[in-house]
């Protein structure tokens, strides 16, 4: 079986904040974020999920969170979700 591996944006209908996240099971963590049991997000709960990549090499989906969590992967993000983030 091959693995495979989710890089994840969330925006918190609390703040409108966005978290950038990365997994290798989308569904499970998302519960967790809905349950308030991930740390860094607890406090801004309730979430939307409003895009997610898959990837089949972790190391590709490590790099894209990394870089989509920088000055230019914010302005991509913000480029490519405009209508979402309006």
């Amino acid at each position: 079986m091959t693995e495979h591996y989710y890089v994840y944006i969330l925006r918190s209908f609390k703040d409108q904040k966005l978290y950038i996240g990365f997994t290798s099971n989308l569904r499970k963590r998302l519960g967790q974020h809905a349950r308030g049991e991930v740390i860094s997000t607890r406090n801004r709960v309730p979430f939307k999920l409003i895009h997610y990549e898959y990837f089949i090499n972790k190391d590709d989906a490590a790099a894209r969170e990394v870089f989509l969590k920088s000055g230019h992967g914010h302005e991509q993000l913000y480029q490519i979700l405009k209508r979402t983030l309006a």
